[in-house]
């Protein structure tokens, strides 16, 4: 088994490195044999993060409910063809070092209080480019190789449906389309090879951060749910808000995706209600 991570993600790698060595500490061995990093993969980069929580402290209370993370920020560098790619780092560090430099300076014309110390980055990521050396490779034709094949694949989305930056809940959305359509220009598949669709769906509705939800509970219904199932953010560690299942949200995403089966998960959670509702417009 191989787990890939394709040309549409974005990747901090000091956070990739750590969650592999406390991986490694909870047992896992054998991944550098099993991890193919593709060198179209942008690279998330601390002053990201830093433009990250810089641009939500600017929106006040409109903010988004960003994670801070860098992921809007690293896109953003992407569409604007000035950021900087797995394979960027892999070649001519002198290249790296000037592209590095350039990308800061951009934003510091935005936001001046950005601090980088580029000398320590730099010999950082000319440490990280060695780590990461061994596991880079074209994605794009080892995944259609593999399908060739005959091998199996199992794509995972990231986030949710309604956070895909097209038909998502806009602006409180993330930066990629991680609706069927990232499947394609997130790995470089043609859409004749997709086969099942499965939506993985809760018994009931939750959402990290602010935007609209319709069948929110604020109330002792939305605390039991919470509470009952353990709804913490995995990025941010908020509390999750939490409601009834939407069924209109859920005809809406299967519309999109093109869902052949579903997977209803956290049923037990509604054990002790009395009487479960549903949002159906």
């Amino acid at each position: 088994m191989c787990i890939l991570l394709g040309n549409g993600v974005v990747i901090h790698l000091p956070g990739l490195f750590d969650e592999l060595k406390k991986n490694e500490a909870k047992g896992l061995s054998g991944w550098e044999k099993r991890l193919m990093v593709s060198d179209r993969a942008h690279l998330v980069f601390d002053f990201h993060q830093q433009v990250d929580g810089l641009q939500e402290a600017e929106k006040g209370g409109k903010s988004l409910g960003t994670t801070k993370k860098g992921i809007g920020p690293t896109y953003s560098s992407k569409a604007t063809r000035n950021g900087i790619r797995v394979g960027d780092l892999l070649g001519d560090f002198e290249q790296f070092s000037e592209k590095f430099q350039s990308c800061i300076s951009l934003y510091q014309r935005t936001f001046p209080e950005i601090n980088v110390d580029v000398e320590a980055e730099l010999k950082r990521y000319r440490e990280f480019a060695e780590r990461l050396r061994p596991l880079v490779g074209d994605t794009v034709f080892f995944m259609h190789k593999a399908i060739k094949d005959g091998k199996k694949v199992l794509v995972e989305g990231a986030n949710a449906a309604m956070l895909d930056i097209d038909f998502g809940t806009y602006p409180y959305v993330t930066s990629s389309n991680c609706s069927i359509g990232g499947v394609l220009t997130g790995l470089g598949l043609p859409p004749q090879v997709i086969g099942d669709v499965v939506g993985v769906v809760k018994a009931y509705t939750t959402r990290v951060g602010d935007g609209p939800f319709p069948t929110e509970q604020r109330n002792e219904i939305g605390d039991t749910l919470q509470a009952r199932g353990f709804e913490i953010g995995v990025t941010t560690k908020r509390k999750r808000r939490c409601g009834w299942l939407d069924l209109v949200l859920l005809r809406y995403t299967s519309i999109v995706n093109g869902y052949t089966h579903l997977c209803l998960t956290k049923l037990d959670i509604l054990d002790t209600f009395k009487e479960i509702k549903v949002g159906i417009g």
